[in-house]
């Protein structure tokens, strides 16, 4: 059910020197860099030329992990999905799972999107669906433990399916409120607001 949490650990990819990378840590510190921009509000900055001055290395060096920038944006959003997940897994399994642990992880999905908005939004705005790789989503994780919340706290239902995309919506609106400054974040109005339906079925 809970998957094993793959994201790049932004601590441990510190920028090195050019051409003292290992197979495979170029890739991971140039993720780490680039969500590190999206953080700090530099969103112009995503070019590969711009990470790969932060990594020490030359764009050259980029190419063969991110053909174009467009796939630097596809690698980045799905990383901010597998931080998504792995942060809706710690709350799931610190809550216990069941009806407790379904709402935490309501509240983690509204608080990621709060802490990280811009991480949040390029997550959800690229066409993820159509240009991952086969058997690479980072979403699996949040809506596998959707799917797990509704089957503990609703096993009446006939259509599980349907209510975690019931689930979905809700929390991703508050977000999207939130973070488009429609309303302020207030850690009591968050919990009751996904507790009508995270936490409030009997």
């Amino acid at each position: 059910m809970i998957e094993e949490d793959n994201s790049v650990n932004m601590e441990n990819a510190p920028a090195k020197g050019a051409g003292s990378y290992h197979h495979g840590d170029l890739r991971v510190a140039v993720i780490a860099a680039g969500l590190k921009r999206l953080r700090d509000g530099d969103e112009t900055g995503l070019g590969l030329r711009a990470l790969a001055r932060d990594v020490g290395v030359s764009a050259t060096a980029l190419y063969r992990h991110f053909p174009d920038k467009e796939a630097l944006l596809d690698a980045l959003a799905d990383e901010g999905l597998r931080r998504l997940g792995a942060l809706q897994s710690q709350a799931w399994l610190k809550a216990g799972g069941g009806r407790t642990g379904f709402l935490a992880v309501g509240i983690a999905y509204v608080r990621f999107a709060y802490d990280e908005p811009a991480v949040f939004r390029l997550s959800f705005t690229r066409q993820m669906a159509e240009r991952c790789e086969p058997g690479v989503n980072g979403g699996e994780v949040g809506y596998s433990l959707l799917r797990a919340g509704v089957a503990q706290t609703m096993p009446y239902l006939d259509d599980p399916d349907v209510a975690a995309l019931h689930a979905w919506s809700l929390v991703h609106g508050l977000a999207m409120l939130i973070i488009d400054r429609r309303i302020e974040w207030d850690d009591a109005l968050v919990e009751r607001v996904v507790g009508m339906t995270f936490g409030g079925v009997d």
